[in-house]
């Protein structure tokens, strides 16, 4: 092929991928099978490795790959991206109301256009003549960071607009808010606590947090997410309306939020405010309220601005889930990595309808930024509608009776020296008796070594009783020692010896998951297994071997290191394998009879627990999801089968039973 043509292919791949990528990232509806989207990549990246001259800044392959920057540079906005006044009652809504119609005259007839306030971080998108040009933070509303190289990780940012009903401007500034999904949120929260690795307090912070990387590949491996609502400065595009303005952007590939509405009247507003808060909860992101925005553009320009928010608009914010209670104590947690978390003792009080007796203070840090004392009387509130954390105290309560909270020098645990790394304090004891419960746990859990029945509880005895000092001594337990237990007999105890034999043979992955180095959770175990297959070649893994595979960065790289320098730490990893567990190695010849399809697993399977029929749909090719869609080719119905099953019938989507789906695995 000549390079003309050559030229024209890398942009057909381009479009391609492109307009898959809008259909899974922004639509949630895709086309075609993950096995089609790689392939399509694949061979873009091809094309364009072999002819660099080819190579465009918007190209799906261009998201990640820039190098860590060592600060942010300033980017100004054309039109200042300006923050909102606030209301908190009907009265300041119907105040606001009566001020745009006192403001714009008797003779304008006008509507309102409202949508969720979602908490997240404001950022402005710059595109010249369909493409993305940068995209920077609010900053002070004049002036932002210049943060393209982290939104350009974020597949639902387009990087290219599509064609629609009207021209691409040559030049646009698109306002929107970047953003964490409650689900996505818990499980990175979860997935970080696992590795010792310091929690958000909210979604808000996840998202700040990962939007201000220098590195991008960071902020490439959080699941970000956004949804544009706000036009800055245009060339060659003026719309009428916020309503012209959202359908415009829709159709040249913009994420905009379902939930926006046109509202007739400020009564409209309100009614739809109140319905918006008994969705709250079933919304997958946080919200903290409701915009509302003069609909017509020539009004708003007529309206203006104050000196920092504009005149046409107004956020109308929820009555916070607070309380006030009294901060009794604080206490210190050790965690399974040895970082020390300090935990206020409060007077029970209600949250968001649940009852809270504790909340995490994070960090030294943390309570001498917020000036925590014990005796405080302080607000909380459930992060995230889910994590109780103290969110600041009341001076005008104070009293005499207050006591500043010192970090202690030694483990409350097991007396060792603590170190502080950071902001945090550690155990530097890996013996630690709180460290070996957590990390026994971690051992036992679901997608480790999945021991059932040894749960926390059980745990807590064997480590108060001297029973099991290191992961070891799990696989020494008999039914006589374990049946001697409070609330543990024959039966219980042969049921538990039982897993633990089950759980002999592990694949490499999930043993290197179980052993809880720190930094290593599911992703980061299972490139480290396909790449080096057994213990013995990753124990003797140099950083720079390491920091050589895609995915693995210098922290980790580093704890792996020093994980298996540790004599203690090999010597239970020595005691393990002599105990009887055999790692299954990483099969180079797994069976493709499920190729290029796509599963969804729903109701109680049978013969597997979830996980399993996960292992082996992947095992055999194949890819598993966890919702419906035109993009599924089998959803597995076991006994109740629910919304999933109903949903796949009205997508034409093939529904199996379990039976069928241990046919077509062991089809030859």
């Amino acid at each position: 092929m000549n390079d003309e043509k050559i030229r024209q292919q890398i942009e057909k791949l381009r479009e391609d991928i492109n307009y898959h990528n809008h259909r899974y990232y922004v639509l949630d509806d895709p086309e075609i099978p993950d096995s089609e989207y790689d392939r399509l990549f694949r061979e873009l990246e091809k094309l364009e490795e072999e002819h660099p001259e080819f190579v465009t800044p918007d190209s799906p392959t261009r998201r990640v790959g820039a190098a860590p920057l060592k600060e942010f540079s300033k980017i100004t906005h054309a039109t200042p991206l300006l923050s909102l006044a606030d209301a908190f009652s009907e009265e300041e809504v119907r105040e606001f109301d009566e001020r745009v119609k006192k403001l714009s005259g008797t003779g304008h007839q006008f509507t309102y256009i409202v949508e969720p306030k979602i908490d997240g971080l404001a950022v402005n998108l710059l595109y010249e003549n369909g493409k993305f040009l940068n995209g920077a933070t609010r900053g002070d509303g004049f002036t932002g960071e210049d943060v393209t190289q982290n939104l350009k990780t974020i597949k639902s940012v387009i990087l290219r607009m599509m064609k629609g009903s009207k021209p691409h401007p040559s030049r646009i500034e698109i306002r929107g808010e970047v953003y964490m999904s409650k689900k996505d949120f818990n499980s990175l929260n979860m997935e970080r606590e696992k590795n010792g690795e310091p929690v958000f307090a909210n979604p808000r912070n996840a998202a700040a947090g990962s939007i201000r990387q220098l590195d991008p590949k960071i902020t490439a491996s959080r699941p970000l997410n956004i949804f544009l609502y706000g036009l800055g400065s245009s060339k060659g595009f003026e719309p009428a309306t916020q309503e012209e303005f959202f359908k415009t952007i829709k159709q040249w590939g913009f994420r905009t939020n379902p939930e926006v509405r046109v509202c007739y009247s400020i009564s409209d507003v309100i009614n739809y405010f109140n319905r918006l808060g008994e969705k709250r909860k079933s919304l997958d992101y946080e919200i903290d309220g409701m915009v509302v925005k003069v609909n017509e553009f020539s009004l708003q320009r007529e309206l203006g601005e104050r000196t920092r928010s504009p005149r046409w608009a107004i956020a109308v914010k929820f009555e916070p889930e607070e309380a006030v209670t009294v901060i009794e104590d604080i206490s210190v947690q050790v965690g399974r990595t040895g970082i020390l978390t300090p935990v206020a003792k409060l007077s029970p009080v209600r949250v968001g309808g649940v009852e809270v007796g504790r909340a995490t203070l994070h960090n030294i840090d943390e309570i001498e930024r917020k000036d925590v004392h014990i005796g405080d009387t302080v607000i909380v509130r459930r992060a995230g509608d889910v994590i109780p954390e103290v969110v600041k105290p009341i001076p005008e309560k104070r009293t005499g009776d207050l006591r500043k909270f010192i970090m202690p020098e030694e483990c409350p645990v097991c007396s060792a020296p603590v170190t502080r790394e950071g902001a945090y304090h550690r155990c530097t004891n890996i013996s630690c008796p709180a460290q070996i419960k957590e990390g026994m746990k971690h051992f036992a859990s679901r997608l480790a070594m999945d021991i059932e029945g040894l749960g926390d509880k059980l745990v807590d005895q064997l480590v108060d009783k001297g029973i099991v000092s290191d992961l070891g001594d799990i696989y020494r337990l008999d039914n006589e020692t374990l049946s001697g237990l409070e609330r543990m007999g024959d039966k219980s105890a042969s049921n538990i010896i039982e897993a633990i034999e089950k759980s002999k043979h592990p694949s490499f992955e999930r043993f290197l998951y179980a052993l809880g180095i720190r930094l290593v959770g599911e992703y980061v175990a299972k490139i480290l297994a396909k790449r080096f297959r057994s213990i013995e070649k990753l124990s003797h893994a140099a950083e720079e071997e390491l920091l050589s595979i895609e995915g693995v960065g210098p922290e980790v790289a580093a704890s792996v290191v020093k994980f298996f320098k540790i004599n203690e730490n090999m010597n239970v990893v020595r005691k393990l394998l002599s105990a009887g567990i055999k790692i299954v190695e990483p099969d180079e010849n797994v069976s493709a009879v499920l190729e290029g399809k796509t599963f969804v697993f729903t109701g109680a399977l049978k013969k597997f627990t979830r996980d399993e029929a996960k292992r082996l749909a992947e095992h055999s090719g194949g890819h598993v999801a966890s919702s419906v869609s035109s993009r599924t080719d089998f959803v597995v119905a076991g006994e109740d089968a629910g919304s999933k099953a109903d949903k796949a019938k009205q997508l034409g989507v093939k529904v199996i039973s379990e039976e069928e789906f241990i046919k077509m695995v062991e089809k030859e």
